[in-house]
C-alpha cells in the first residue's frame, strides 16, 4: 500500500459530485482548480455529461472503477486523484475507503468531498417536469388524460389544500402544496402535446412559468419598476390598475368565475363592487337566496371571508353531532 511509498507522502483523494439539474460544465471555480490540478482524474460512467466538458478543456478523464484498495496506492507520492461521482454517487467506492480507514493498518490519503455544483432554489421542479414526462408516456392511464378529464381533480385539490391550510397542519399543507402543482404540471405536459387540428396550439410549462413571471413582474412596478408603494392598499390599487389595463374589460364583474360555490361569488362580487366606488342596491327577493347573498356582501364589507366563516360554522357543527354520536370531534 501507499505508507510503503518513498518519500511516505499519502496523496489526496478528490470525490466530485455535481448536480443534473444544473446545465453541465457550470462548475465552481475550486472544482476547475482541482480537475486542472489532479494527476488523474477518473470516472465510472462514459457517458456523464460532465465528460464531453471537461475533456473540451483538456482535461483527460479515464473511464474506470478502481476499487478503494487500487485508489489509495495510485495516490503513492503525494499524487492527487479526482473522482467525478456518478448520478448515484459512488457508494461502493466510499464504503471501501470507510472501511480502509478504520482498519487502522493503512496510511490514508487526504480524503475530500468536493461539490462542483449546487442545486438552485426551485431545482426539484425539474425533476418533477421529467418524472411527469417519463409518466404521460408510459402511464396507461396518465397517458389518456385530457384537460376535461383532469379538471375535477384539481377541484378536489384546491379544496383539500385550503382545508390543510385552515387546520394548520404544516405536513399535510406541504403534500396538498404537491397536489396541486401537481396538476400544473400535468396539464402543462398534456398541453405540449397540442392539437393543431382543433386549434389547440401546443405550449409547455415553460410557457406557463414564463406567462405568470411577466405578468408579476409586470403588475408588481413598485417593486421592478419606478413606482412607489408603501401600504398594502397602494399596492392592490396598482395591481387593480394595470390588471385593468391589461384585461380591458367592460364591466366589473367581468373575469369573476360563476361557478365557484356561492358564498365566494357573492363576496367576489361585493368586493369588485366596493373597489369600484359603485352604489348598487342588491336585488330584492323572496327566498333563503337574496337572504344568503345579503349576508355574503356584509361579510366581504367587515373584512370577512363569508365562505371560510360558514366552513368554520359548519366544522363545529360536525364536531357537535360526533359529540351526539358519543364519538371523539
Amino acid at each position: 500500500m501507499n505508507a510503503t511509498s518513498p518519500d511516505g507522502a499519502t496523496g489526496r483523494i478528490v470525490l466530485l459530485t455535481t448536480s443534473h439539474r444544473v446545465a453541465p460544465g457550470l462548475l465552481s471555480w475550486p472544482a476547475w482548480q482541482v480537475l486542472h490540478g489532479a494527476d488523474r482524474v477518473l470516472c465510472a460512467d462514459g457517458a456523464h455529461p460532465q465528460l464531453p466538458y471537461l475533456r473540451e478543456t483538456g482535461i483527460a478523464v479515464e473511464e474506470a472503477t478502481p476499487s478503494a484498495e487500487e485508489l489509495v496506492d495510485a495516490c503513492a507520492g503525494g499524487r492527487t486523484l479526482v473522482v467525478v461521482a456518478t448520478g448515484e454517487g459512488e457508494p461502493r467506492l466510499t464504503d471501501g475507503l470507510a472501511r480502509l480507514a478504520g482498519s487502522g493498518r493503512v496510511a490514508m490519503p487526504e480524503l475530500e468531498l468536493l461539490p462542483a455544483s449546487y442545486d438552485l432554489p426551485g431545482a426539484r421542479l425539474l425533476d418533477l417536469v421529467q418524472v411527469m414526462d417519463r409518466i404521460r408516456t408510459e402511464c396507461p392511464w396518465s397517458s389518456q388524460q385530457t384537460h376535461k378529464g383532469l379538471a375535477k381533480y384539481g377541484i378536489e385539490e384546491a379544496y383539500e389544500l385550503v382545508e390543510a391550510i385552515e387546520e394548520g397542519d404544516r405536513d399535510e399543507l406541504r403534500e396538498e402544496l404537491g397536489d396541486v402543482l401537481l396538476q400544473v404540471v400535468f396539464h402543462a405536459r398534456i398541453a405540449e402535446e397540442g392539437r393543431p387540428e382543433d386549434g389547440d396550439a401546443p405550449f409547455s410549462i415553460d410557457d406557463v412559468a414564463g406567462g405568470i413571471v411577466s405578468k408579476l413582474i409586470h403588475r408588481h412596478p413598485h417593486v421592478f419598476g419606478d413606482e412607489t408603494a408603501t401600504t398594502p392598499e397602494e399596492v392592490k390599487a396598482h395591481w387593480l390598475r394595470t390588471k385593468a389595463v391589461e384585461k380591458r374589460r367592460e364591466s366589473v364583474t367581468d373575469g369573476i368565475p360563476l361557478g365557484q360555490p356561492g358564498l365566494a361569488l357573492a363576496a367576489k362580487l361585493a368586493s369588485r363592487v366596493r373597489t369600484a366606488g359603485l352604489d348598487v342596491p342588491l336585488p330584492t327577493g323572496e327566498g333563503i337566496g337574496y337572504a344568503l347573498l345579503a349576508t355574503a356582501v356584509e361579510a366581504e364589507a367587515a373584512g370577512v371571508d363569508p365562505e371560510a366563516a360558514l366552513r368554520v360554522a359548519a366544522r363545529a357543527y360536525r364536531d357537535a353531532v360526533r359529540s351526539a354520536e358519543g364519538l371523539e370531534a
